[in-house]
This record gives C-alpha cells, structure tokens and sequence, in this order.
C-alpha cells in the first residue's frame, strides 16, 4: 500500500512525500513505515504505542478513527494511507 507523508514529517522520511509498504493492517503498515524510517516513530506514536491524538490518518479518505476495527482494519496492496497531522490556529 502506499502511505503519503505529510510535508512537515519528510525529513524525518527520507524527504519522502509517500512510502509503499507491505502489510496485512493498517497498524502493520505504520509499523513497516516506522521500521523503514524509524525517527517517524515518534512523531506518530506516544511513548505507549499509541497514535498521537493530532495525528490523523485516513484509509481511502475514510477516517481510521470511525472504521469499525479502527487500526486493525485490513488493507490491500491498491489502498491507501495518509497521514494528516493536525493543525490548531485561529483567534
């Protein structure tokens, strides 16, 4: 599958702006993406292992966090990842 790399996290991606990595979940697929670029790690993920809450990710433009296996949903080959980290501002 093909993960996209938001710009600001590239340098730590090789300068990267998508990866394709091979996995069965989405979890799988962050982890090959992490393995493969290891200073992304903690830029997505807490000291626990858990996503970092202003890190979105969306499979096929569907928001991981409402899909009924959230990260353990199964990918394929042909699906996409992005990773759209979020951005506070305003008055």
């Amino acid at each position: 599958m093909t993960i996209f790399i938001p710009t600001p996290l590239r340098p730590f991606a090789a300068g990267k702006d998508a990866v394709e990595v091979g996995a069965p979940t989405v979890a799988q697929a962050l982890e090959a993406l992490t393995q493969t670029h290891p200073d992304l790690r903690k830029h997505l993920f807490t000291p626990d292992g858990k996503v970092r809450a202003f890190v979105n990710l969306y499979l096929n433009d569907e928001d991981v966090r409402y899909l009924l296996d959230k990260e353990a949903t199964a990918v394929t080959a042909a699906d996409t990842l992005s990773i759209i980290p979020s951005i506070a501002g305003g008055d």
